[in-house]
């Protein structure tokens, strides 16, 4: 293995997972149904109809994952807690039988020298709290709020990291505007109040978190570097509309406490309907960290005559792609990370890279290996490229690679693999890849002239 450039001393690696992807166990333990769950159900909906239950069966078979993730030897673990085996109703009280699933897990990693990082929303809301609106009714963030409260009171002590949503722009815009997954809603420009929603419910449960005595609190964003596909300044404006969508709307308000311009989408300069006295006061509280989930730039073409929005999507010349269909570009990376740190300046907690993976479907050889060489070029010139983004000035403290297991992937089904490790769909038997063993190494390598690091990390 080449030398990786120098990256701190204290840095952090770890493996990323959401519940509702590998969990299974959709009706054990008292849990509710989801919108996932209904939309699983939805005919159409899911390719070639696949469903989530069993997933990775996770629920059952957590100490052997555990166990892979010891072998691996990351510092960190991030997993999301399902709102549903909580609260199934997505109120009222706690499901005493899924805290004590969340306890098993959480206790097996302190055992096994791992951090925990709990996402308390990755998706999976309560199906309950959709038929009364979702998250384009207010109530729902205080509903998250009440929810956020519980899982600190049990879990509170234990969890190093939590991470309140994961990747709200998706979760708005394929969920409630494009409706391509959960709820299945098709509102366009119509469904920017859930982003205020789901910020707002970001704000009332860090509040309620650090009520709890929890001291480190992260949102997790999606982000991608909005490249205009020419230097034309039409082409110029429409990167600019998306980038103030996609990264402005779901950070500015956070770090800045105020809405980017969003004239290009014909809002004006004025308040937002949606916003209310004191929210943005709520949802701007002091973070310990921001979340950064990676996968590729976006280049962003002038919208032509049926475009519902001030940019067309437009695909990259001459790149590689992931089987996806992902344009594979470390560099924009290196870009985000440094343009978070010129663009938002002292007002920006410590970065840490929560999601980057990508998607190749390498089947067992004769002899049981699964070579997946072109995961591990992604994920080597990947770390490369935050050690960059170091160099250049960025305060990375840790990268995480999505994904541990082999899962279900949304509307894709079981389609697009990004885990480390196999997972045979039929018999749940797991099988570490190339890629998992290179992990492995790099860990090992980096690790080992930081060792009492490790240890200060993982207690």
């Amino acid at each position: 293995m080449v030398a990786l450039p120098r990256l701190p001393e204290d840095f952090a690696w770890g493996v990323a997972t959401s519940a509702f992807q590998i969990e299974g166990a959709t009706a054990e333990g008292g849990r509710g149904p989801s919108v996932w769950d209904t939309f699983t159900a939805t005919p159409g909906k899911i390719r070639d109809g696949h469903t989530a239950d069993p997933a990775c069966d996770h629920y059952h078979r957590f100490p052997e994952d555990v166990g892979l993730m010891r072998d691996l030897g990351v510092d960190v673990y991030r997993f999301s807690i399902a709102w549903p085996r909580i609260q199934p109703g997505g109120s009222g009280p706690a499901n005493e039988a899924g805290l004590d699933f969340y306890e098993r897990l959480v206790d097996a990693l302190l055992e096994a020298g791992i951090t925990p990082m709990a996402t308390l929303f990755h998706w999976d809301l309560p199906q309950a709290l959709e038929d009364l609106g979702g998250w384009l009714d207010r109530d729902t963030a205080h509903r998250f709020a009440e929810y956020a409260a519980i899982c600190a009171g049990r879990l509170g002590d234990r969890v190093g990291h939590w991470i309140t949503l994961n990747e709200p722009f998706e979760h708005m815009a394929l969920g409630y505007a494009l409706g391509q997954h959960a709820p299945g809603r098709t509102l366009l420009l119509d469904a920017l109040p859930t982003a205020h929603h789901q910020l707002l419910g970001h704000g009332l449960a860090t509040a309620a978190l650090r009520a709890a005595g929890e001291s480190h609190i992260m949102l997790t964003n999606s982000y991608t570097p909005a490249v205009p596909f020419s230097g034309n300044e039409s082409d110029l404006a429409a990167a600019r509309a998306y980038d103030a969508l996609h990264r402005g709307v779901f950070t500015d308000p956070v770090l800045l406490g105020r809405y980017p311009d969003l004239s290009a989408f014909g809002l004006g300069d004025g308040p937002l309907p949606f916003v209310k006295d004191g929210d943005l006061a709520v949802i701007a509280q002091p973070l310990d960290g921001l979340g950064v989930n990676y996968y590729n730039p976006t280049r962003l073409a002038a919208p032509g005559p049926e475009s519902a929005f001030p940019f067309d999507i437009a695909e990259f010349d001459h790149v590689p792609i992931t089987d996806f269909g992902w344009p594979v570009i470390p560099s924009g990376l290196t870009q985000t990370l440094v343009d978070l740190t010129r663009d938002y300046g002292d007002a920006l907690p410590p970065l840490w890279v929560t999601e980057n993976g990508c998607s190749y479907d390498v089947a067992p050889d004769f002899g049981g290996a699964i070579p997946d060489q072109q995961r591990i070029d992604y994920l080597d010139a990947h770390v490369r490229a935050v050690a960059a983004a170091i160099d250049q000035g960025a305060d990375v403290r840790g990268y995480l690679v999505w994904s541990l297991l082999d899962n279900f992937e949304w509307a894709e089904g079981f389609h697009q693999r990004f885990g480390l490790v196999h997972v045979d769909t039929e018999t749940q038997h797991r099988t570490p890849k190339s890629s998992f063993h290179w992990y492995r190494n790099l860990i090992a390598e980096h690790s080992g002239a930081n060792e009492p690091h490790r240890t200060e990390q993982r207690r």
